[in-house]
């Protein structure tokens, strides 16, 4: 016992004597310090006292795809920390394959009595996926909110970057290199934001005067073998620039180019989606779309919280605008 108060009073700030005054349920703690201190309590693995295990209703689950993608691991950081500062603790739920799954972790949640719940890159982006453990936490009124775009009807708020915008500005850039024959890969067919970056590109490329070619755009899953498989597909058709739903499958594109022998950015050039970590160390640095998740992060977090306090939050979407950085894999075409 005296060994956890100790080690949870460094983790806070506090003498352990405050520390033992909130186990023990005594009065001259601020509310905050206790919010910390149970916060402490749970992060370090602790079991609370028994007396105490009701405001177990402090917890946030954060459920995320398999963390290969650094996109997700920076957004529960982000979320994480916004939380702590609220006095509630992250629970991250990943999903990997064949591991639990997504209507599992919420079935998982609601017994933990969770305040409210957190999805990134989940299944309600799949437009043919089961969407009955959304409408689940609808009906049970759970604050819930939504990262990116989500299929209709789910009746969830969403934080979302703009897809629309990101797509502008990266065939706007392509274009002024001189590039006509611009080739996508997206994610799956029925993922709803790569469908939003394909209706963007199809009414901007119009707009520009550039050929919109059916077989300039393949689909695959979100991983660098993915990326790979499906740049490998269109280089052969001509393509002279790749635009990239993520910053993975701008990796396997490039990987792919330089397996049929072609360089980057000088044969073909490569743009990304997020902007996630270390992509200005590949070679060449990655240009890429960034997210703005630091923003968007604390926004879902100020969501979710207003919904835990009895506030209302419409179920709409707040679109955060993208910024497009520019690096060594693109490059103005030389033929």
């Amino acid at each position: 016992m005296t060994r956890r108060l100790a080690e949870v009073a460094r983790q806070v700030g506090v003498s352990e004597a405050t520390v033992s005054r909130v186990l023990n349920g005594r009065s001259g703690v601020s509310a905050s310090t206790r919010a910390a201190v149970l916060t402490a309590l749970d992060v370090m693995g602790y079991e609370r006292p028994t007396q105490l295990r009701g405001d177990r209703a402090r917890l946030v689950g954060l459920v995320l795809p398999e963390l290969q993608n650094p996109i997700f691991p920076a957004l529960a950081e982000i979320m994480g920390n916004a939380l702590a500062q609220q006095g509630f603790t992250p629970v991250l739920c990943t999903r990997t394959a064949g591991g639990v799954s997504e209507a599992e972790y919420v079935e998982l949640l609601l017994q933990q009595q969770v305040s409210g719940v957190v999805f990134a890159g989940g299944l309600y982006a799949q437009a043919d996926a089961i969407h009955s453990h959304y409408h689940h936490l609808v009906e049970r009124r759970l604050p819930t909110v939504l990262i990116n775009a989500a299929v209709d009807h789910l009746g969830l708020p969403q934080v979302s970057c703009d897809d629309a915008v990101a797509v502008e500005q990266v065939v706007g850039h392509l274009s002024s290199l001189g590039h006509e024959k611009i080739g996508l890969v997206l994610g799956p067919s029925d993922h709803v934001p790569s469908r939003r970056k394909l209706e963007a590109f199809q009414a901007y490329a119009a707009k520009l005067g550039l050929p919109v070619l059916d077989e300039l755009v393949e689909h695959g899953m979100f991983s660098i073998e993915g990326g790979h498989a499906a740049a490998a597909r269109l280089y052969p058709r001509g393509a002279t620039a790749v635009l990239c739903a993520s910053d993975l499958l701008a990796l396997g594109a490039i990987r792919a180019a330089r397996r049929q022998g072609l360089s980057v950015p000088e044969d073909i050039s490569v743009v990304g989606y997020d902007d996630s970590a270390l992509m200005n160390c590949t070679d060449p640095p990655l240009t890429t779309t960034r997210q703005p998740i630091e923003a968007m992060g604390r926004a879902v977090v100020e969501l979710l919280v207003k919904r835990i306090n009895g506030g209302e939050v419409a179920a709409e979407e707040l679109l955060f605008a993208p910024e497009l950085v520019v690096r060594g894999s693109t490059a103005r075409r030389t033929a």
